[in-house]
């Protein structure tokens, strides 16, 4: 079995401050990488998470920065560039969620969600890839949903930002194979975070083939199994975390 040593590594983890986002940071923490937790309006989640690694003997630093903004992005990543001298895992996990019927849906809800679910990743892999490409080796983990592969009601326009995530994904690991760095997603299920918040977890976890909703602990193992040595040979995958929903 090849452990899993981050040892000397840095990596950003994107919405990092709570739910799975937090968990892959602390997962990454653990490994022993350095760990850039990037918020965005929770500065005192995103300071627990941090304390969460050091005091488990990792290191970790918090990082605003809007992900939908690329010059925000791009100072982000010279910065750890400048301070650090190297990336070598972006996890893209920011993201947002408007639910409503599609005939509901207004203009800005379509906005907010394309801009920080889709182009957000985009912005991020852009830069980080400069780097990584530079290096010859870097990982790049982009979290998608189950609903992104078979839809939902009241969720057109963010199953369609977490569709177009698979496809970026997709086409980054084509381009990046070459140049050493391995690009894939992971799609999670019903997860006990805050976007399940008043959903009947009971009724959907009978639907389950495992009989339970998922934590973020579970889906941030599969992050830091592409993250590790352990898929080395993995890249352009869609890794499904839902216990048997959408099987």
């Amino acid at each position: 079995m090849i452990p899993i040593d981050l040892s000397g590594q840095v990596a950003l983890v994107t919405g990092a401050s709570r739910g799975i986002g937090a968990a892959a940071a602390r997962a990454l923490g653990r490994a022993g990488a350095h760990v850039i937790v990037n918020y965005l309006s929770s500065e005192e989640l995103a300071a627990a998470c941090v304390e969460d690694i050091r005091t488990s003997g990792g290191n970790a630093e918090a990082a605003r920065f809007d992900v939908s903004a690329e010059a925000e992005v791009a100072r982000a990543f010279e910065d750890v560039m400048k301070r650090h001298g190297r990336i070598d895992i972006l996890v893209n996990n920011a993201g947002v969620s408007k639910d409503a019927l599609f005939l509901r849906v207004t203009p800005e809800m379509i906005n907010e969600m394309i801009a920080v679910n889709l182009v957000g990743p985009f912005f991020c892999t852009l830069h980080a890839a400069r780097y990584m490409i530079k290096q010859r080796r870097g990982r790049i983990v982009t979290v998608s949903s189950i609903v992104g592969l078979g839809g939902n009601p009241g969720q057109s326009v963010y199953a369609a930002t977490k569709a177009g995530l698979v496809g970026m994904t997709k086409s980054f690991a084509k381009e990046l194979g070459p140049r050493g760095v391995r690009v894939n997603a992971v799609a999670p299920g019903l997860i006990d975070t805050d976007m399940t918040k008043g959903m009947d977890r009971e009724a959907i976890a009978r639907e389950i083939p495992l009989r339970s909703i998922g934590s973020p602990d579970e889906v941030a193992g599969a992050i830091l199994f592409l993250c590790s040595e352990l898929g080395s040979y993995v890249t352009g995958q869609v890794i499904v975390v839902d216990g048997g929903l959408y099987t």
